[in-house]
């Protein structure tokens, strides 16, 4: 026997994580039955939830072309001596994300 499952959800969301999905070669429907075939494997959500997440949406799926603009924009930073140094950044990250 099978059931049936009804969401809804935002429709950029819907359309990003079609895309996502189909990049990784599947689909919405087979994620999300994964996800709850793992949620019963862990007796749990698959994944650690925190009160205070990271900020998801600097890290939300762009096209090649929000990319290739991104990437010119650090190439212009960098030429004008706009960056840091990595041992900074790690630093940083740490700090804040409790690494």
């Amino acid at each position: 026997m099978s059931s049936t499952i009804q969401i809804r959800v935002d429709d950029d969301l819907k359309k990003k994580s079609d895309r996502l999905f189909k990049d990784l070669g599947t689909d919405t429907t087979s994620a999300i039955r994964i996800f709850l075939t793992q949620a019963v494997a862990n007796n749990g959500f698959p994944f650690e939830i925190k009160r205070n997440p990271v900020d998801v949406s600097s890290l939300a799926v762009m096209s090649e072309e929000e990319v290739m603009e991104r990437l010119s924009i650090a190439r212009e930073h960098s030429a004008q001596g706009m960056q840091r140094d990595a041992k900074s950044v790690i630093s940083d990250m740490r700090s804040k994300y409790g690494l």
